[in-house]
């Protein structure tokens, strides 16, 4: 049987001795989408910072590809393949759009792989393209969310975590956003998204889970949980 590509189990963390999630347990196969949905406050960033050792466990263990990572420190999880793209972008907004990109591609010593990626940040964007020499600041909502997914690719990730990827994105860019995270999968990246857009993560997750007050409630597949009677009259308002 294939080793997951993640798995979690009972993980504790907190804020300021207050805790933030409880005994959060998640498993992600390779080449899946998963989503974690839920409403504001409730535990689903912290869980994708958990894993990413940024912060720290009270409980619990965290397993990559077979190997635990629970006490191995945030860079070195990066080295091992597991990317954090965090909510409200992070970029270096001085810095140019290929600078930036470049950043992302530090602790990749192979350098067609960084090219070729780079490739794929310029022709799915292609205004990332245009822009690679604007300072990455003044792009608009939604291109600096393209500019850091991309950057999080340039790492070479095996397993990518997006954080309310269309979060502060216009309308018509949100399908786009959410089209590249498909085409991010076809790469062969396993992908956990958190994102407030319930219906739209659902839509394109293989399976989700839904966190209520620091604790998984509920697990299944995205069709399941779009037609689950709960999901739908708590967070999609029908």
């Amino acid at each position: 049987m294939t080793e997951p590509m993640l798995q979690v189990r009972n993980i504790q963390s907190s804020y300021r001795r207050v805790p933030a999630i409880r005994d959060i347990s998640l498993s992600l196969n390779r080449g899946e989408i998963v989503a974690i949905v839920g409403g504001n406050g409730n535990g689903k960033s912290t869980t994708l910072r958990a894993i990413a050792g940024l912060n720290a466990l009270d409980g619990g263990a965290i397993r990559l590809k077979g190997q635990d990572i629970s006490a191995v420190p945030a860079h070195e999880r990066v080295k091992r393949g597991l990317v954090l793209v965090p909510e409200g972008r992070r970029l270096f907004p001085r810095l140019t759009v290929e600078q930036n990109l470049m950043l992302g591609g530090f602790t990749t010593s192979d350098h067609h792989k960084r090219q070729e990626t780079l490739q794929f940040a310029y022709d799915t964007f292609t205004v990332l393209g245009e822009r690679r020499r604007q300072q990455a600041g003044t792009l608009s909502g939604g291109e600096q969310q393209m500019l850091a997914m991309c950057r999080g690719l340039m790492s070479q990730p095996d397993l990518l975590m997006l954080d309310e990827p269309s979060w502060g994105v216009a309308p018509k860019l949100v399908t786009r956003i959410f089209e590249t995270v498909q085409q991010i999968r076809e790469r062969g990246i396993t992908v956990l998204l958190v994102e407030q857009n319930i219906h739209r993560a659902l839509e394109i997750a293989d399976r989700g889970y839904v966190i209520q007050t620091g604790r998984v409630v509920m697990e299944g597949s995205g069709t399941d949980l779009l037609g689950n009677d709960e999901v739908r009259q708590a967070y999609l308002g029908m």
